[in-house]
């Protein structure tokens, strides 16, 4: 199933990146706003989305250079983020906000 998504303005919801090892790494923040973040990781890892999260083994796995939509927890009232740690070796993630229309 595809969805189509509204990237959202590239100024207020920049594309992040960031390396993670067995330590959890973390994205710059967004402010509230966008209902979707697209995943994307060079390793398979374990992903959590919200506001000050901090991956874990027990968070969200997803395959490495795998395209994933998570849904922005609807709880999220101030800056949010993406963070990943790995499964068994270290990478980048890399994140991007959207909308559905």
């Amino acid at each position: 199933m595809y969805q189509f998504v509204n990237a959202g303005s590239q100024t207020a919801f920049p594309g992040r990146t960031v390396a993670y090892t067995g330590t959890a790494g973390n994205t710059g923040t967004w402010a509230p706003g966008p209902q979707l973040v697209w995943v994307f990781s060079t390793t398979a890892a374990y992903i959590e989305v919200g506001e000050s999260v901090v991956a874990t083994t027990a968070s969200t796995p997803i395959p490495a250079n795998t395209l994933v939509c998570f849904k922005v927890p609807v709880t999220v009232s101030g800056e949010w983020r993406v963070s990943a740690i790995q499964v068994a070796s270290g990478g980048d993630v890399y994140a991007k906000p959207g909308n559905r229309d």
